[in-house]
C-alpha cells in the first residue's frame, strides 16, 4: 500500500463532509436539493478520473456538466445522489486503502471470480452500494 502524510479520509471529510453527512438520511435530503456542478469537478480532481468517465458513470455528458455550472444550476437529485454515494464510497475507500490510488486499484481488479470489476457496478446507486458492502468485507477481513 502507498502511504500518505494524510490520515485517511481526510480528503473527503474536509472537501465534502457537509454533502455527505453521517447518515443515508442527510445524504438523500443533500441530493433532494440539488448538488452544484463545482462538487462534480472536485470529485473528479480528487479521485483522479477523468471527467468524461465520472460524467458516463453519473449518466450525464461532460457539456451537460458544464452547462450547468455555466447557469449555475444544481444536478438533478438523481445525479446528486448518485454523485454523493460515490463520495460516501471513495471516502470509504480511502480511508480502508490509506490513498486514493490504491483504492481506484482495487476498484479495476475483478472480483467473484469474475471479468467484471468492482469500478463497473459504479454506474447506478445500487451498484455503489453493492461494492461498499464488498468494500467493508474486506475491511472486516472477510474474503471478498
Amino acid at each position: 500500500m502507498l502511504t500518505t502524510t494524510k490520515q485517511p479520509g481526510n480528503l473527503f471529510k474536509t472537501k465534502f463532509n457537509s454533502f455527505t453527512g453521517k447518515n443515508i438520511h442527510s445524504l438523500v435530503a443533500n441530493a433532494r436539493k440539488g448538488i452544484r456542478p463545482e462538487v462534480f469537478y472536485d470529485l473528479a480532481n480528487l479521485i483522479k478520473m477523468p471527467e468524461k468517465t465520472l460524467a458516463h458513470i453519473i449518466h450525464l455528458s461532460p457539456r451537460t456538466i458544464s452547462n450547468y455550472k455555466e447557469h449555475k444550476k444544481s444536478l438533478d437529485p438523481v445525479q446528486s445522489e448518485h454523485l454523493l454515494k460515490l463520495i460516501t464510497l471513495y471516502q470509504k475507500g480511502e480511508e480502508i486503502f490509506g490513498a486514493v490510488e490504491e483504492f481506484n486499484y482495487w476498484l479495476q481488479k475483478p472480483f467473484w471470480n469474475d471479468k467484471e470489476k468492482p469500478i463497473d457496478w459504479l454506474v447506478t446507486p445500487g451498484g455503489i452500494d453493492l461494492v461498499l458492502d464488498e468494500l467493508l468485507k474486506l475491511a472486516f477481513g472477510d474474503v471478498v
